[in-house]
């Protein structure tokens, strides 16, 4: 089974700022989330834990999977999109001519711009993560666990899926959700959705 956690709470959420590939830390609340997830969880099994290099997924997962003889992979491909020099930017007061407007409002036509990541680049590098490093384990038979972030947990699914890019924000996953993924997902690689 292949199961997908976001981190947990961090001060920027409670702000609406745009995190991004800055490395902000779990607050106390976070720290709470990822404990009473563990009690939540606690009888789901987990063979492998993939995680973000960024703090805020990876004290999410050392809280989360504490006490269990779970191995964790660091991997920089699960990084939270780059929003470049946008990093920061409250979602809530965003202008309509804001390059990041485009990104959440309408992600189907977002240019990225100030060393902002782009959608192709996102999904390149998710598609490349599923298929060399997921893929191999969910065919041993392993359940894998991935805790990441919103948009790059999106991503995940909307590849699996094959979900339009317009619908990318649809649904972003609560902090510290868990969500199982149908059992079969991944028996063929999956393909780059994007291209450009």
């Amino acid at each position: 089974m292949l199961y997908l956690m976001r981190h947990g709470l961090t001060d920027w959420n409670i702000e609406h700022k745009i995190q991004g590939s800055t490395d902000i830390p779990l607050n106390d609340t976070g720290r709470q989330m990822a404990r009473d997830a563990a009690e939540r969880y606690r009888d789901v099994h987990f063979d492998i834990c993939f995680v973000s290099t960024l703090n805020r997924a990876d004290e999410t997962a050392r809280i989360f999977l504490e006490g269990r003889d779970v191995p964790t992979v660091s991997d920089a491909r699960l990084k939270e999109m780059d929003f470049g020099i946008y990093d920061g930017s409250c979602s809530k007061t965003l202008p309509e001519d804001h390059p990041i407007y485009k990104l959440i409002k309408e992600p189907q036509f977002y240019v990225p711009g100030g060393g902002a990541e782009s959608f192709e680049s996102l999904y390149s590098r998710i598609t490349q993560f599923l298929n060399e490093s997921v893929r191999p384990e969910l065919l041993n038979g392993r359940d894998v666990l991935v805790i990441a972030h919103g948009g790059v947990n999106k991503c995940i699914l909307s590849i699996l899926t094959k979900a339009p890019l317009s619908e990318f924000w649809t649904g972003v996953m609560r902090n510290c959700e868990l969500l199982e993924l149908p059992s079969g997902v991944l028996k063929e690689p999956v393909e780059m959705p994007l291209k450009g």
